[in-house]
């Protein structure tokens, strides 16, 4: 789908504010209401946006250890493995990687006695074959790209 400098500019508002009401993004882009709203609804069926979000800051909520987890699955699991831990509840992100590591995942726990149980739990899984912890100490970007 081509899109023009309307398409763009609805993308990036809502990219900054996803609750931004239509008539808000109308006046703001200097085009119709039903401009704003046909465009979103092309935008949506095109698959082009896909959900809309709130960012939520998780430390206020006691999720204080945030971490990048790389795992080494053995061959022909990779993608039985991925799909259960994309299920694990602390989880909000699985890759597929290329190097020396199968998966990378992202992840949220209240403590770090969390995390070792979780870690822990993994590793006992057929075909995982081991795993690589960091721990991410201060977040100096984290958004969406603007198009």
């Amino acid at each position: 789908m081509d899109l023009d400098d309307t398409d763009t500019s609805i993308i990036n508002e809502l990219i900054r504010d996803a609750k931004a009401p239509l008539r808000k993004l109308a006046v703001a882009l200097g085009v119709s209401f039903v401009t704003v709203m046909n465009r979103i609804r092309k935008l949506e069926k095109a698959g082009i946006i896909t959900k809309y979000s709130a960012n939520i800051d998780f430390e206020k909520l006691g999720y204080g250890v945030h971490v990048i987890i790389d795992v080494k699955i053995s061959k022909g699991k990779l993608f039985e493995l991925e799909k259960k831990l994309a299920k694990q509840p602390d989880v909000y992100a699985v890759y597929d990687t290329t190097g020396e590591f199968d998966a990378t995942l992202l992840a949220l726990f209240k403590s770090t006695r969390a995390l070792d149980a979780f870690v822990k739990k993994i590793q006992t899984w057929d075909f995982v074959e081991r795993t690589s912890t960091k721990l991410i100490l201060n977040t100096i970007k984290e958004d969406q790209i603007r198009v």
